[in-house]
């Protein structure tokens, strides 16, 4: 039984990478223009008599609709960028993970049996995240740079 412990303990790196990896695909922001939709439905049923909370609720509302504005001209050029890397943003995700396990194998006490095998496998991971990382990120910018220049 021992076995299977040690074979867990090694595979927690990767399979804690692979986790990272899925929860980063799925992770969302705020629904904004929910937000705005359920204020102005909320301005609508406010009664005329009430000047002052409409007041401060379109005032909210504004706010709003101005910060979402400004998110959508400050961050064209970051979506151009994003739309020109050829390969998978994860990559990046991966080797940041795969760096940041190995850095956590090398405080595992170093008598375990499998260490040393688990620190060989999780450099050569951390290498290959690296080199399609660099090659995704080296496309996506001379992409960027070409179309800039037309």
């Amino acid at each position: 039984m021992p076995g299977f412990a040690e074979l867990a303990l090694a595979g927690a790196p990767i399979a804690g990478g692979a986790l990272l990896g899925v929860v980063a695909g799925n992770l969302r922001g705020p629904d904004v223009r929910g937000l705005i939709k359920q204020d102005m439905d909320l301005l609508d049923r406010l009664p005329p008599e009430q000047t002052e909370r409409r007041a401060e609720l379109q005032r909210v509302i504004d706010i709003r609709v101005d910060d979402l504005i400004a998110a959508v001209d400050k961050n064209r050029s970051l979506l151009e960028l994003a739309q020109s890397y050829r390969g998978n943003w994860r990559d990046i995700v991966v080797f940041v993970c795969a760096v940041l396990f190995t850095i956590v194998w090398w405080n595992v006490s170093h008598s375990r049996t499998n260490w040393l095998i688990m620190f060989i496998v999780m450099i050569v991971v951390s290498v290959a995240a690296a080199v399609y990382a660099g090659r995704g990120i080296v496309r996506a910018l001379a992409s960027f740079v070409r179309h800039r220049d037309q």
